[in-house]
């Protein structure tokens, strides 16, 4: 029980890597919002499903990272849910794919939109909760697509890599409000963007690492887990690789 009576917010929290994380932290005894950009009676189910299981709570909040004002909406709503935030996985992202030539503007400013401005704009949000309880772990979950310069990677990685920057500027600032700040770069791991990806280009990075094997939303959760309990109290400012030791 590493979460026991903590509350935890996380984006994207009903598919992939994020619903592996949700379930972990509820497992774990931690309280959960589950942000999502579209709230159905299915998932509400798997909340109260969830909930009743562990004995916590689940809510569900909708968000639309494409758009500044459900953002914003979405920071009051879980204001007035949780009025201690101990918590944050910015998890929610999209993905795509373009040699560089043939990026256009609009792809461009459409990920960035996503995978970047708009968690920054919900994290100020939200990281006002934790500094006036001098205290929070914020995880952001960035990419080994930051780092490894494939190719028709130029917006999705170059997205990712602006996160993992600011997530180093975060943990800096917000350290003397009690505040750690880390990111987790997971290779290619079991999710609907594995399925994006052609097979060819999904090997290539595989067989590029140690482990030879695809990385499971499990995996990323685990570190999700340790980087939100007090057994990683002296970790902050890191980019955590979960890749199979990609070298």
């Amino acid at each position: 029980m590493l979460l026991k009576d903590k509350l935890a917010v996380i984006t994207g929290a009903n598919r992939g890597i994020g619903r592996a994380i949700t379930e972990t932290f509820a497992a774990q005894g931690a309280s959960v919002i589950a942000c999502m950009r579209e709230v159905s009676d299915e998932k509400q189910q798997w909340l109260a499903s969830l909930a009743q299981q562990h004995g916590v709570t689940a809510h569900a909040v909708g968000v639309d990272l494409a758009d500044e004002a459900s953002v914003k909406a979405a920071v009051r709503q879980i204001a007035s849910l949780a009025p201690r935030i101990d918590v944050l996985v910015n998890n929610a992202g999209v993905a795509s794919g373009a040699i560089f030539q043939m990026t256009s503007m609009t792809e461009l400013r459409r990920l960035f939109e996503i995978n970047f401005f708009s968690q920054i704009l919900l994290t100020q949000g939200l990281a006002r909760s934790m500094a006036r309880h001098k205290a929070g772990s914020i995880i952001n979950i960035a990419s080994t697509a930051a780092m490894v310069a494939d190719p028709g990677t130029l917006a999705y990685g170059s997205s990712k890599a602006a996160f993992a920057r600011a997530t180093q500027s975060m943990a800096t600032e917000l350290g003397a409000a009690g505040i750690r700040v880390n990111a987790i770069a997971p290779g290619v791991t079991r999710t609907d963007m594995y399925d994006q990806m052609s097979e060819a280009a999904r090997e290539k990075l595989i067989a590029s690492s140690a482990l030879k094997r695809a990385i499971e939303p499990q995996d990323v959760a685990n570190m999700a887990l340790f980087l939100a309990s007090d057994l990683s109290a002296s970790v902050t400012g890191q980019i955590m690789r979960v890749d199979g030791g990609m070298v």
